[in-house]
């Protein structure tokens, strides 16, 4: 048992899924796990675990923003033994090649925020992805004919960041897109010696100013989450 999560170490499944909802959690446990269990709901952020195609898995809220983010993955890499999380959310599209419902993974994300700070790095830290974690996902979605856009994004604090053209700069510089969440995901998985991917349905188009309506998104988010599950148990 942990401060934010009260479950035994035994209750968790080596790898976890992370959508930031914690509804969506309860969704996705619900409809694809076989007999889910619900570990967890201090804070309404609820955790399951059951199986999928047999294999323990467990799917946990992380709420929004690297804060929220940073405390249920660093309480599950180091209370509970954690050794993969997959991060499933939404992001905001920079480039005119990733359209929406188009899905991203973050092979390694920049951040505005000064999070990476607390491991007292003396210079810029680059958080990135497991490789190993990539590759299944990777390969999942090429067994299902979903293609997949792998590069850089950002992690931002800020949603309503103010001003019109803020992302225009990481775009030039090849960023994908921007989400919140994954920097802080990277860094604690870097520092635990742990394994995590973030991986992003895209709701928002900055260039073109369309966004996924909530029906599109329920749809969009399963196909991302299938994807996901079937990367946890390869």
């Amino acid at each position: 048992m942990s401060l934010h999560i009260s479950a035994s170490k035994e209750q968790i499944a080596k790898t976890v899924l992370m959508p930031g909802d914690p509804l969506r959690a309860k969704f996705i446990a619900e409809n694809f796990l076989t007999e889910p269990v619900l570990y967890n709901q201090v804070r309404g952020m609820f955790g399951y675990t059951g199986t999928y195609k047999g294999v323990p898995v467990s799917i946990q809220g992380s709420g929004m923003g690297m804060p929220s983010m940073g405390i249920y993955s660093w309480e599950l890499f180091n209370d509970y033994d954690v050794e993969n999380i997959i991060r499933i959310g939404t992001a905001g599209s920079f480039s005119d090649k990733i359209d929406i419902g188009d899905i991203v993974v973050s092979m390694a994300t920049s951040t505005d925020s000064n999070y990476s700070h607390a491991f007292k790095v003396p210079g810029q830290y680059s958080p990135c992805a497991s490789f190993e974690l990539l590759e299944k996902v990777m390969e999942s979605g090429k067994e299902v004919n979903v293609p997949i856009k792998a590069g850089n994004t950002v992690t931002c604090d800020v949603f309503y960041e103010p001003g019109d053209d803020w992302w225009k700069s990481w775009q030039r510089m090849g960023v994908l897109a921007v989400e919140m969440e994954a920097a802080a995901l990277y860094m604690n998985a870097a520092y635990s010696k742990r394994n995590a991917l973030a991986m992003m349905t895209i709701s928002d188009h900055f260039v073109t100013g369309a966004r996924s309506t909530q029906e599109e998104r329920e749809t969009q988010f399963t196909d991302m989450m299938k994807l996901a599950l079937n990367a946890a148990v390869r």
